[in-house]
């Protein structure tokens, strides 16, 4: 990593789950990958996970060892297999013991966590990762400010209400280009 990167502290993500999940919106997450390539992705979309209380986290159902990671300090990587396909990235956030984490549902380009998960290529080797000294993925700033819509979470019907309706998912409203001219006119 160059002096010049924005690498986010550990710090940014031991704090209030939904407003991590919301301030990563727009932030860029960099995977440098086994062959030298370093790539960058504007993070579109993420749901927050909010511990043992919140029905639709993986946590709900106590410590486990699949979810242990989740109640280290925030700034770890949890991911797990889903279908037996598609490795999900989650970031562990909050204080030690909190088991909360954010999901990381869409990249520019990739919409869907497993997808998400495909493009960087993720397996088990991730899961713990710390993304505050991790040669390769980690969270950087990023210069430009985006506008982030609150949605209810997608699939988590199982956990009931209120969870269901917990505007916990932030996504990236797309920009509009308009023309300075305005629209034309026949």
């Amino acid at each position: 990593m160059d002096a010049t990167s924005k690498r986010l502290p550990a710090g940014f993500f031991q704090r209030d789950t939904p407003q991590v999940a919301r301030e990563l919106v727009g932030k860029t997450l960099v995977r440098a990958f086994g062959d030298g390539a370093v790539c960058r992705y504007r993070i579109t979309e993420t749901e927050a996970y909010c511990g043992q209380e919140d029905l639709a986290c993986h946590t709900s159902k106590g410590r486990t060892r699949r979810t242990e990671v989740m109640f280290q300090p925030g700034g770890l990587v949890y991911v797990y297999l889903i279908y037996g396909l598609y490795w999900l990235l989650n970031v562990v956030t909050d204080q030690e013991g909190q088991g909360s984490a954010v999901l990381i549902r869409g990249l520019e380009g990739f919409d869907g966590p497993g997808r998400v998960g495909r493009e960087l290529q993720l397996d088990r080797s991730f899961y713990g990762e710390d993304l505050d000294t991790s040669a390769r993925l980690w969270v950087e700033d990023a210069p430009h400010e985006v506008t982030v819509t609150a949605l209810p979470r997608i699939g988590i019907q199982y956990a009931g209400e209120p969870w269901v309706s917990k505007p916990w998912r932030f996504k990236q409203v797309p920009e509009i280009n308009i023309s300075p001219a305005g629209p034309e006119h026949r």
